[in-house]
């Protein structure tokens, strides 16, 4: 029961309910009390008057009629008693699953990128769903039925030792004799349960990307296969279920068995001591009530030790998440949400970007760099950008381009060497000052469900509409947003799915123009548009770039023909420097670049898609290049919902 403490220490700042749960259980128990009394008075009394010649004088009428008033009061205050501590219980219910729900949340918004690069995302919201749930489940319903009863039976063994301290003895015996051999069953049971929850939590996990990529799963006739993995998932759980629930019920018939020899002993004990007088018939019957009340917690036990094993089996998985170590750069806000007793009011304005320091815009200084321990995927890297300088990284795909992205925006730390941003070491940055400094556009340009109007403010949620549409035009999107029925109110479905793979693109340069941030990354920004809109969204990005360093990954050679700078990559170590013009006649990979691109020949054509290059031309005979070949595999424009009026 530790982890369960564990939540309810964690949850401090439901206290008020935990003290509400408490008062209404005792009240309930006290009531529950009185019932018995009541019962054993009336029963002598009327055992005294049948005894009397049966002589059943008015007196003897009242003392009923009031007894059994009584009965009704008591019973109706308990039944009041009861429904309040429910309601108690169900609202701090709730309340423990926001709490512990935006923990979660907060905890995994604060974890280092490493560590989702080894989740499933369905793994990771099964988790959310199945652990909290199991466990403010469990404590629902402890706080609504098991701990009231506990609390009588408490009170019970007291007026039992009062009677006859065996039969208090006997009683209190019920829970030490359930709760050892439940023990015995216990960890074998959990084991057994953490394989269902993997089981559970994978087939959770491949469905969520199923779902999320269902056109791949379609397009490759893949739906038998999966289907056919997602049912032995669970044919397994069943399997395992099997035993697990054989193993759990040969045990409980062997601990009922144990309850029912302990309550053949009490019944004996009162039956016989009625018998020989030192019991009235009304105290047996009070007695014998107060015993059932005893009873009754005691075989529902398998139960609650049931939900409570699977809520302990629950929590453990949520406490391993919210064990893992945290970005080192993430934000303190988020940080002491993850670790909070209640629901913490974050401030949600936006972070401005640190005032630029004296030395470059960007910087990387003698970098290293490995996702794996052993593999460096950036050698001793070195080069920087000036205020307002352009510099393109060419290399081989797999290269580390997209790497010196990912360092650029905190999302990994170097393993050694120093990366600046604005003349700030980033890891004296807070990851909300380094990412206000950072406006990235992607490859692929991950949008949210929701409007065009609230992805393209995502970065500023308080912008105007004014600003939304200047951005918009200068993205070269006004056109086929307004052609839509509801404009800039068009729900574009779960990343972007009602929209062309130029459509979501241009929407998230938009995006990135709208955040106006004094360091602009392109990461292959143009791959998913067509000749004719690549040219549109060019424009744009040549204002957008204006008096701001960027650094460009392209496709395509015409979008760093204009840098100032190109940095270019061989494994991981950069190989050559300079301005396009003198890597033009250095004979390195630029130059070979260039060279490869004026030829037709398949091997030639083969060599530029492992730098991921094309060249935006046609053959004569209509043929396209790896470079209009690419647009189309990366989702290049297609009529879309609405068209594109662009």
């Amino acid at each position: 029961m530790h982890a369960l403490t564990r939540i309810i220490r964690s949850t401090g700042a439901l206290w008020p309910f935990y003290l509400g749960v408490f008062i209404t259980s005792v009240v309930t128990a006290a009531l529950s009390l009185v019932s018995p009394f009541l019962l054993r008075e009336a029963t002598d009394t009327i055992v005294a008057a049948l005894s009397d010649d049966g002589d059943v004088t008015r007196t003897v009428v009242t003392t009923i009629v009031w007894l059994a008033v009584a009965l009704f009061g008591v019973d109706l205050a308990r039944t009041l008693a009861t429904n309040v501590g429910g309601y108690i219980g169900d609202v701090m219910a709730a309340r423990m699953r926001q709490v512990l729900s935006t923990r979660y949340f907060a905890k995994l918004l604060t974890l280092p990128q490493r560590y989702f690069d080894t989740q499933r995302t369905g793994t990771v919201i099964a988790r959310l769903d199945r652990s909290i749930a199991s466990v403010t489940q469990f404590l629902q319903s402890f706080a609504n039925n098991f701990f009231p009863t506990l609390i009588t039976v408490a009170a019970v063994l007291t007026v039992s030792a009062v009677y006859y301290w065996p039969l208090a003895l006997m009683l209190a015996a019920l829970f030490p004799v359930y709760m050892w051999l439940t023990a015995l069953t216990s960890r074998r049971w959990q084991r057994i349960e953490a394989d269902k929850n993997h089981e559970i939590d994978v087939a959770g996990g491949r469905f969520a990307e199923v779902v999320g990529q269902v056109k791949v799963t379609k397009s490759f006739d893949a739906e038998p296969r999966e289907l056919r993995s997602f049912a032995e998932r669970f044919d397994r759980t069943v399997r395992l279920t099997r035993t697990q629930s054989s193993f759990w019920h040969r045990m409980d018939s062997l601990r009922g068995a144990a309850m029912n020899v302990i309550f053949l002993g009490i019944y004996l004990t009162l039956f016989l001591r009625t018998l020989h007088g030192h019991f009235s018939l009304g105290d047996m019957v009070m007695l014998l009530q107060m015993v059932n009340m005893a009873k009754q917690p005691v075989f529902m036990m398998s139960w609650i030790v049931d939900a409570a094993q699977r809520a302990i089996a629950g929590s453990r998985d949520y406490f391993n998440v919210m064990s893992e170590p945290v970005e080192p750069t993430a934000e303190r806000q988020l940080v002491a949400a993850a670790s909070a007793s209640g629901v913490p009011l974050l401030d949600v304005a936006p972070t401005a970007a640190p005032a630029p320091a004296d030395g470059a815009a960007v910087g990387f200084e003698d970098v290293w760099f490995s996702y794996e321990e052993g593999s460096p995927v950036l050698r001793d890297v070195t080069f920087s950008a000036a205020p307002g300088e352009r510099i393109g990284l060419v290399g081989a795909s797999g290269g580390g381009k997209s790497t010196i992205v990912n360092l650029l925006l905190g999302l990994y730390r170097a393993d050694s060497g120093r990366v600046t941003v604005g003349g700030h070491d980033v890891a004296e940055l807070s990851a909300a000052e380094l990412r206000a400094s950072v406006g990235v556009v992607f490859q692929e340009p991950n949008l949210f469900s929701g409007t065009i109007r609230e992805n393209i403010a995502y970065g500023r949620p308080d912008a105007s509409d004014a600003e939304i549409e200047a951005v918009a035009r200068r993205a070269h999107a006004h056109g086929f947003i307004t052609a839509f029925d509801d404009g800039y109110d068009t729900v574009i479905g779960e990343r972007g799915l009602r929209l062309s793979g130029g459509q979501k693109q241009r929407i998230a340069i938009a995006r990135a123009m709208l955040k106006d941030a004094p360091v602009l990354v392109l990461d292959e920004a143009t791959s998913a548009l067509d000749n004719a809109s690549e040219r549109a969204v060019q424009a744009g990005l040549e204002e957008l770039m204006r008096e701001r360093t960027t650094l460009v990954i392209a496709h395509r050679l015409s979008t760093i023909a204009g840098v100032d700078t190109l940095v270019t990559l061989d494994e991981g170590r950069v190989d050559e420097v300079g301005s396009p013009a003198e890597l033009a006649r250095s004979g390195g990979i630029y130059a070979q670049l260039l060279a490869l691109t004026a030829s037709d020949s398949a091997a030639d054509r083969a060599r530029l898609r492992e730098f991921g290059i094309g060249t935006g031309r046609h053959g004569e005979d209509g043929e396209e290049t790896p470079e209009a070949g690419e647009a189309a595999e990366s989702g290049g424009e297609t009529a879309g919902a609405g068209g594109d009026a662009d």
